[in-house]
């Protein structure tokens, strides 16, 4: 696959991730956190707005991959 495509095609996804992430996030935090503490909210935001990384970092070394 070209660099070019592969770069578009990941673009795409980036842009995706980070528009249904955080409505994942949103509807995940409306039926758990309502009845949780103050420290588990703050875990659960730490974790959420840390979580999207990992799939990020992986589209982006994908991109990457044919520029090498």
């Amino acid at each position: 696959m070209p660099a070019r495509l592969r770069s578009f095609i990941g673009a795409i996804l980036l842009t995706l991730l980070v528009l249904i992430y955080p409505l994942i996030v949103m509807g995940l935090a409306v039926r758990i956190l309502p009845e949780a503490s103050k420290l588990v909210e703050l875990l659960f935001y730490v974790v959420a707005g840390l979580a999207w990384v990992i799939p990020a970092g992986g589209i982006i070394k994908w991109m990457v991959r044919a520029k090498r």
